[in-house]
């Protein structure tokens, strides 16, 4: 039951990054009215830009893992507390 467990918190995890940087992204549009700057490598971005995308776009991440991950460790908890009192 637990790789059941930790295979929905995976997917949880996966889906709810790649909705975080769906919305990252739209947001980025919104407030600047360029394109998020998805290639580093484009010159055309300015490195600000590209720098200040980077760092929220991986402080999102960082988030969203952490909230996945206490979330499917509360889950596990509560399935043992739960299969200890049966």
């Amino acid at each position: 039951m637990n790789i059941l467990v930790k295979i929905f918190g995976l997917a949880i995890g996966l889906g709810a990054g790649a909705l975080a940087n769906k919305t990252l992204e739209g947001l980025w549009e919104k407030k600047t009215g360029k394109p998020a700057p998805k290639d580093s490598t484009d010159l055309n971005d300015s490195l600000p830009g590209v720098l200040v995308f980077a760092v929220v776009s991986a402080g999102v991440a960082a988030v969203v893992h952490v909230l996945t991950q206490r979330g499917t460790k509360s889950v596990l908890a509560r399935m043992k507390k739960t299969a200890d009192e049966v």
